[in-house]
């Protein structure tokens, strides 16, 4: 049983893009299981119905207008290098209106609609091949595992949206008397569950370095400092995720294949510029050529 895992990892969800295009369409892997965490839970229904280009469309050409109906972040350009700052309107006007998080991802919501027709879920839904997506429910404080199987079109969608929920930047959604929120807070790289799935052997896109290449550079106001924060945790979860995933695909006598990207994309995820995104689809292809290449001179 072959499992396809793709982890959170925001805008640099593009890059693995272009690893499972290679795998899907030059390597011609079929899977039995996709699952997937925030950006990687977005990836996946598209992937297992096989549509390439059309994904490869969306995460090249989406804006952030079509994430946040609230946008707490401000892109300035100081010297010619690109900058993120909070917007102080919105969060402030967040403030005032009661809500718990800096801005709001309604929008989000609606563009996964728009792109994953009713049609196309029922189609995948009466395919033998399983979609998982992996949400943090933090009211109860533990990880969700949301199968199509078990959905229904509004349901799934919403799952989709609320696993790619990177709160307290995006919203904060209650459902089914529980609070929800990103899965990658719980299950970044969500390799352990693959396995107890029963899959044999897995591909993993890890949208992290295998190691940290670069000095990190805190942000000079509290705003940008707690995204930094954020972002080490999250980085030490998926370490944690790879190595206990590890350690249960021994035990298992799973084979895990993974695909780390090979540089540090970004310093913030929650940026969506369309021309990086395009650059780091064809890197993840390529990238995802090239170890094929190096892996069957090896064999």
């Amino acid at each position: 049983m072959r499992a396809l895992v793709i982890s959170g990892g925001g805008s640099k969800g593009a890059f693995a893009g272009g690893v499972a295009q290679y795998l899907l369409q030059n390597k011609g892997r079929t899977y039995d299981l996709f699952i997937g965490t925030s950006t990687g839970s977005l990836l996946i229904p598209h992937l297992a119905l096989g549509n390439i280009d059309k994904l490869h469309s969306i995460y090249t050409n989406v804006s952030m207008a079509q994430i946040f109906d609230i946008n707490p972040f401000i892109i300035k350009s100081k010297k010619g290098i690109k900058f993120v700052t909070i917007n102080h309107f919105n969060v402030i006007r967040q403030y005032l209106r009661g809500k718990r998080t800096f801005g709001e991802s309604r929008n989000l919501q609606k563009f996964i609609k728009n792109n994953l027709s009713v049609s196309e879920f029922e189609y995948l839904q009466s395919l033998p091949t399983d979609v998982i997506i992996t949400v943090t429910n933090i009211s109860k404080n533990e990880a969700e595992y949301k199968s199509i199987k078990q959905c229904t079109y509004d349901e799934f969608c919403d799952w989709i949206w609320i696993s790619s929920n990177y709160i307290p930047f995006m919203s904060l959604v209650r459902k089914n008397g529980c609070e929800y929120g990103d899965g990658g807070f719980s299950s970044l790289v969500p390799i352990r569950e693959a396995i107890h799935r029963g899959a044999t052997e897995i591909d993993v896109i890890i949208l992290e370095t295998e190691i940290t290449l670069t000095k990190t550079i805190l942000g000079k106001n509290p705003f940008s400092l707690m995204i930094d924060l954020f972002l080490f945790s999250l980085d030490q979860l998926g370490k944690h995720d790879v190595s206990i995933g590890k350690l249960s695909a021994i035990n298992h006598n799973v084979k895990l294949n993974l695909y780390y990207t090979p540089t540090k994309l970004t310093n913030n995820a929650l940026i969506f510029n369309r021309k990086k995104m395009k650059k780091w689809w064809l890197l993840g292809f390529k990238y995802a050529q090239n170890k094929s290449e190096i892996m069957s001179e090896i064999r």
